[in-house]
């Protein structure tokens, strides 16, 4: 990417000099054109300007760091300043900004139906129950909750083994890895705490306590937060992502299921389970900032993002059903029947696979044509309610906490 640069300046070397910076909203790389022009200028963009000169070495570091990181972290915001104090869009009927275009997908042929059983791993500990998973594509480690354990198996990918397990971390339930801080972050919600672990010696860092039921997590990387549903507090907790300290805690009047990062709108998203709905949260000012409700669901808990589609799948536990909410309208536009007590969901974005577990013991195949979800079938297995997805590979992981006696992961392939 070299996205256009022009950097207005009078005739002077001192950084005050410097009035305004141009640069494209949102970079086509297959035309090399943008469609449109975001300008960082004074007052709002003070902080960044007054840190650079007109010197051509500035200029560099400009068009070198500064300008594709803003394009890549920047891709949904239509206008400076269009929402005022705001960083995300969410108005009473949308969460999808009017400029943005979606990047162009090649048609896909119907995937053949079924998913095809590679491996079956033991896994240390005792039978007892999984939860939530999370992948870092960089290390190519799975964090897998091993929940009533009280671990974290850590499993890597590509060789298939086990490679440790992170301890103390009681009914182990939400997990997301933060990259950016060589992080991962833990709900251990027996301790009424998240567990912050280094992924380099994989050892508990810090923790933050006060969260009466900790469960899912994501990080809002442009403002580098991280958010954590608090269940039976009925609230989110947003932690500082360099410093690790929590820096407030988000009322919601009712029970949090999942929370999910969007970076188009730029807004966390809750499933408020005992209200029926999604809310949004602006990460910058930490506020709710819109409700949607969701006609037809029943205590909505797991959800997944197809962002550039601009499409919601939430699953709701009371009454087994997928909805599909339309990011654009915040209207549900299609419903789904799954297995009873759907939990936790994973998404193939090159694929375009959804995947959803369920506490009743079903595992659901769907396959996203334009927007429309097809099932392309399913996996029946007991307690089969937490999966991940390697989005390299493909393949589905799925933890059984008994088979046998003993807990398993089971490695799925799906056919193209």
């Amino acid at each position: 990417m070299n996205p256009t640069l022009r950097v207005r300046h009078r005739a002077t070397k001192t950084p005050a000099a410097l009035t305004s910076i141009e640069i494209p909203q949102r970079f086509d790389h297959r035309s090399s054109k943008s469609s449109s022009v975001l300008r960082l200028s004074r007052p709002r963009g003070r902080a960044l300007l007054d840190a650079f000169s007109s010197s051509e070495a500035h200029v560099t570091v400009l068009r070198s760091f500064v300008v594709p990181t803003l394009c890549a972290a920047l891709p949904a915001l239509h206008t400076i300043g269009a929402q005022s104090a705001q960083s995300c869009y969410a108005t009473a009927t949308s969460m999808t900004p009017a400029t943005w275009r979606a990047p162009m997908i090649a048609p896909q042929k119907a995937p053949t139906p079924g998913l095809k059983l590679l491996r079956e791993i033991p896994l240390p500990g005792p039978a007892n129950r999984f939860d939530y998973q999370s992948f870092d594509p960089s290390t190519t480690r799975l964090y897998m909750n091993h929940m009533n354990a009280g671990r974290t198996i850590v499993f890597d990918v590509d060789s298939g083994k086990v490679l440790t397990e992170i301890l103390d971390v009681a009914r182990a339930t939400g997990v997301r890895v933060v990259p950016p801080h060589h992080r991962v972050y833990i709900s251990a919600a027996g301790s009424h705490e998240v567990a912050i672990v280094d992924d380099k010696t994989l050892k508990v860092v810090a923790r933050v306590g006060g969260i009466r039921f900790p469960d899912g997590i994501a990080y809002a990387s442009h403002a580098d937060k991280v958010f954590v549903s608090d269940e039976s507090g009925d609230a989110d907790v947003v932690i500082d992502a360099n410093t690790g300290v929590k820096r407030s805690t988000i009322p919601l009047s009712g029970e949090a299921g999942n929370t999910q990062y969007d970076s188009v709108s730029r807004c966390i998203l809750v499933a408020v389970q005992t209200r029926n709905q999604l809310v949004a949260i602006d990460p910058v000012t930490e506020k709710i900032v819109q409700r949607y409700d969701l006609p037809g669901s029943d205590h909505p808990h797991g959800f997944a993002l197809d962002e550039p589609d601009r499409l919601a799948f939430v699953t709701s536990e009371d009454n087994a059903t997928l909805q599909v909410v339309d990011l654009r309208t915040m209207r549900v536009i299609a419903t789904h029947k799954v297995g009873d007590g759907p939990d936790v969901l994973a998404w193939d974005p090159d694929w375009r696979r959804l995947y959803v577990a369920a506490e009743g013991g079903v595992l659901s195949a769907f396959w996203l044509d334009d927007t429309t979800l097809k099932p392309i079938g399913e996996v029946r297995a007991s307690h089969a309610h937490t999966v991940s997805v390697d989005p390299r590979t493909h393949r589905v992981y799925l933890p059984l906490e008994n088979i046998g006696g003993r807990p398993v992961l089971r490695v799925y392939e799906a056919s193209p």
